[in-house]
């Protein structure tokens, strides 16, 4: 979960980085998900975890600072490493959700004469969250299941690393991978149903149905039929 928190915050800043007009944000984001889309998870592990062998301590040139107490930690640096492998991905999902709320929709924020930020908390985001929740729940259960990953860094106390340790010491190791793979199931299983209710609560207002005559109004007013728009012919007076 703190991995995935990392992910979101760090991708969204990442995306916000992607869209800005400044060449150099936009370098430094493309440059960053270039690498961490690029390489495999299991070898960006194996990097945190070699190093605290590789850098010790950072000489600022006033100051010396000692890194041992953070990279001895394994614990942290399986989080970072997740979290920042899923930010790469985070980004492109939150970039594409913003990016397919309409520009009138921010036009018309800034004709009111909202900034930016309100524009996006009030206007863009609440529109783009039913774009952004389900491959961002698709992204929360990959994730769960990538934590047997973290074995790489070395860290064996998630449920991966700690069912091994036993089946190692009762020499079964079928039954306590069963184990494991019920546990993931059961987990999984949850953040699917949260992810329905999610999608549901956002969804709320994204469809209309209106009648016919109802749409011809609607047409002779924006000029084209919106594409959120279920037409419903007209009921006959008689049948009323």
């Amino acid at each position: 979960m703190l991995s995935m928190i990392i992910g979101v915050v760090f991708g969204a800043t990442l995306a916000v980085m992607r869209m800005s007009g400044n060449p150099v944000l936009q370098g430094v984001a493309w440059l960053y998900l270039w690498i961490f889309r690029g390489t495999p998870i299991y070898v960006q592990l194996v990097f945190w975890g070699l190093l605290g062998s590789l850098y010790q301590t950072v000489n600022l040139g006033f100051a010396e600072i000692d890194l041992q107490n953070f990279l001895s930690n394994m614990f942290i640096l399986a989080v970072l490493g997740l979290g920042l492998n899923e930010a790469a991905y985070m980004a492109e999902i939150v970039r594409s959700g913003i990016q397919a709320v309409p520009e009138g929709q921010m036009e018309a924020s800034k004709a009111l004469g909202m900034g930016w930020s309100l524009t996006m908390r009030r206007t863009v985001l609440p529109q783009a969250m039913r774009i952004i929740i389900p491959p961002t729940g698709n992204e929360l259960i990959s994730m769960l299941k990538t934590t047997s990953l973290v074995v790489a860094v070395p860290y064996s106390l998630e449920l991966y690393g700690r069912s091994m340790d036993i089946a190692y010491s009762l020499f079964e190791p079928v039954p306590m991978l069963l184990v494991a793979a019920t546990w993931y199931l059961v987990i999984t299983s949850v953040l699917m149903v949260g992810q329905y209710y999610l999608e549901k609560h956002f969804e709320k207002g994204s469809t209309r149905n209106l009648t016919a005559r109802q749409l011809a109004a609607l047409a002779d007013a924006e000029g084209a039929i919106p594409g959120n728009v279920n037409v419903v012919p007209d009921t006959p007076k008689e049948n009323r």
